[in-house]
């Protein structure tokens, strides 16, 4: 047999092999830090097995609320709290944004498809059930900045549900750099590591998805991830995007829009704009009015991990 159709074969074994183990994996109940696992099925289809889904968005807000954080990494959670990561559902103007592009007229028909944007804007909110769209939607139609500012890409978003790949994250856990072991907290008593932390894929899971074709129609938002693997890695690139975008273990992500002069000294950095001009001569279509040619040559060069602008 060829060796291409060989691998094929067993390529195909592979993949068939790890969608049964998925499926066993799907019927067997697991227990999570925040609550018993159970297989639902509601607006959205079959549910996680993981925490089942918060069915109001006070115990959804409560859930992910990270303020207690604050007692032990209070430099931290400051510079996360001025970070577009801590408001995301708010425009960096204080607007909002998102009922611009998904306007709706009737919250309780809202779901998580009419609200594209949340896979990315707010990742954890398949953990809550339609009932809290709902409650979003009402939000949004209100006007309600107070509530939706709740909202926000908490610690445990990034360090619980989002901190592994191909796997759920473990109950009880929080993910770190390193094993510290145990960790006082009344629900997420270890320190495990990331396999994934500080890695690329850990900010491509929001910043670079799509397209996303279970939305109608579907949509393409950022896409930061794909140009970073596919220009600035295979040009020679070797930074990563916390190595840019997180110095020195910097929670507050920059830049932050709503500081225009460090956005403005973070592009001229990052890209150079060189303009020649050189006169050629006048032109005279009509008489009495000479027309002055010119020919410009504009070199841009980018030293970013991916283009500019992007999300």
């Amino acid at each position: 047999m060829p060796r291409l159709q060989m691998r094929s074969l067993v390529l195909t074994a592979s993949v068939a092999a790890a969608v049964c183990a998925l499926a066993v994996v799907g019927l067997v109940g697991q227990t999570n830090a925040l609550g018993p696992a159970v297989h639902q099925v509601d607006a959205f289809g079959p549910g996680p097995q993981g925490p089942p889904r918060a069915r109001t968005l006070a115990e959804f807000i409560r859930r992910y609320d990270s303020s207690s954080c604050k007692k032990c990494h209070a430099k931290i959670y400051a510079q996360w709290e001025k970070s577009h990561h801590a408001t995301p559902l708010i425009g960096y103007k204080g607007d909002l944004f998102i009922a611009k592009h998904v306007p709706v007229t009737d919250p309780s028909r809202a779901t998580l498809k009419t609200y594209p944007c949340f896979k990315c804007h707010l990742p954890h909110i398949k953990n809550a059930s339609r009932a809290v769209i709902v409650e979003i939607a009402r939000a949004f139609k209100a006007k309600d900045k107070a509530t939706l500012k709740k909202l926000g890409i908490t610690c445990i978003v990034c360090h619980h549900d989002l901190a592994v790949v191909h796997t759920r994250p473990e109950p009880n856990v929080l993910y770190g750099n390193q094993n510290l072991g145990e960790h006082e907290h009344p629900v997420f008593k270890r320190i495990v590591k990331s396999p994934i932390l500080k890695d690329p894929v850990q900010c491509g899971q929001c910043h670079g998805q799509g397209p996303n074709l279970e939305f109608t129609p579907p949509v393409q938002c950022g896409t930061l991830y794909g140009s970073y693997l596919h220009a600035y890695v295979p040009s020679g690139g070797t930074r990563t995007c916390q190595d840019c975008h997180m110095p020195r273990g910097d929670h507050s992500f920059p830049p932050n829009f709503t500081r225009p002069a460090s956005v403005s000294a973070r592009l001229k950095k990052s890209v150079s704009l060189d303009v020649r001009v050189l006169a050629y001569r006048s032109q005279v279509l009509t008489p009495g009015r000479p027309y002055p040619l010119v020919v410009v040559r504009a070199t841009i060069t980018s030293r970013a991990g991916h283009r500019i602008p992007d999300g």
